[in-house]
């Protein structure tokens, strides 16, 4: 079965336009890769779990903090390497430097036998629409118009 994540697009509305909060993948595989690297806030969804409740689940877990709000559904989008992404917006402030990332354990150097924590965020940064399209992973690109479209709407 192929794998299946949520997550959320955060965004406030400032300036006259929007910002949306992404974060940067930590861990060995993303050091020093910066443009195109930038994500939502995301993970797998749990056997029995609903998409909703993982997006929220694992958004809190990598940012450490609470979201409240209603999530607005931004529909499913199909990553570079086949997972399939369910996305979510939901407009809440935060403050990006005040993150505090849950950890996961590898094996690094690979084929070492030494095991490693690292955070499965090391940051988190509001950008304009137009540098998340220049900064995020271009498969979750289509998040940004999809909540373009809505706020269009809503306004």
């Amino acid at each position: 079965m192929m794998a299946r994540s949520a997550g959320i697009l955060l965004y406030r509305l400032k300036g006259g336009g929007a910002e949306v909060l992404l974060v940067h993948p930590g861990g060995p595989y993303w050091r020093g890769r910066y443009r195109g690297a930038w994500q939502i806030p995301k993970g797998e969804i749990a056997a029995g779990e609903n998409a909703q409740a993982a997006a929220l689940r694992e958004a809190q877990e990598e940012l450490g903090i609470s979201l409240q709000g209603t999530l607005v559904p931004l529909g499913p989008l199909r990553q570079a390497g086949g997972k399939i992404v369910e996305g979510f917006a939901l407009e809440q402030d935060l403050d990006a430097a005040a993150i505090m990332s849950n950890r996961f354990e590898i094996e690094w150097p690979p084929r070492s036998g030494r095991r490693q924590s690292f955070p499965e965020i090391d940051a988190a940064q509001w950008f304009t629409v137009a540098e998340a399209e220049a900064m995020m992973l271009p498969s979750q690109q289509p998040f940004l118009d999809r909540l373009s479209d809505y706020l269009t709407l809503r306004h």
